[in-house]
């Protein structure tokens, strides 16, 4: 089971995902756990305050120290303390298969101008969800939950769905199609209703090359390619994408 602690000082952001969807269920099946801890708990005044005014002056509030590590410590032992941040590392699928092995994550979620510095030797890790500033780190708390969750064991319904998403295999996934074969005169390609197991595999490997070459090509650089897929790859930029 992947225990996952989530430190915050807004907890009813976080709960109502826990109870919906896959999440929910894989919760009820034992299969993973979230435990939402209230940083204001940690604070040691009757105000319950958490944060104060940031040395050197400027804009807003700074997030005490001493109530966020009291806070993280009161929740080790844990296999990652983790900080999100728009300073910390980006979180891509080689991260996050790696932190979906863990047994308990331990996930920080900060707010108003962030936490104090001196916070930062007390995790293991900084992540952060994108070049871009969020109001809290709650919603990057729960990209890290959804990302990792999916991967354990049990939680798709599908044990090899997972292996072929985006990023997965060093791609964007390929194109999907369901009924109706034709809205709105869109067809779904023929060679996805033909029935041929290895047509539909070529032609998903195709899609997903085509893709990735369109939208991210810089993902072309890392991924694992065959000679048959570096073929398709002139071809398409011959095609023009």
């Amino acid at each position: 089971m992947l225990r996952y602690t989530v430190l915050t000082l807004f907890p009813r952001l976080i709960q109502p995902w826990t109870e919906e969807a896959l999440l929910a269920r894989a919760i009820q099946r034992g299969l993973i756990r979230i435990d939402i801890r209230d940083i204001r708990d940690y604070a040691r005044d009757k105000h319950r305050q958490v944060d104060d005014y940031p040395y050197g002056g400027g804009a807003g509030m700074v997030m005490r120290p001493d109530v966020v590590v009291s806070a993280i410590e009161d929740q080790l032992p844990a296999d990652e303390v983790i900080l999100l941040t728009p300073a910390g590392e980006p979180l891509k699928q080689p991260l996050v298969e790696e932190l979906a092995t863990s047994e308990h994550l331990v996930l920080v979620s900060g707010r108003y101008e962030g936490i104090d510095a001196r916070v930062e030797n007390f995790v293991t890790r900084e992540i952060s969800i994108g070049d871009f500033v969020l109001m809290g780190g709650e919603v990057a708390a729960l990209a890290v939950i959804e990302a990792t969750a999916r991967l354990v064991p049990g939680v798709l319904g599908d044990p090899e769905s997972h292996q072929l998403d985006s990023f997965s295999w060093g791609l964007l996934d390929y194109p999907q199609y369901t009924r109706p074969p034709e809205f709105r005169g869109l067809e779904v390609p023929e060679v996805l209703l033909s029935g041929h197991h290895g047509r539909v595999a070529e032609w998903r490997r195709r899609e997903a090359l085509r893709r990735t070459l369109k939208r991210r090509p810089d993902l072309l650089k890392s991924a694992e390619l065959s000679e048959e897929d570096r073929r398709w790859l002139e071809e398409l930029r011959r095609e023009g994408g």
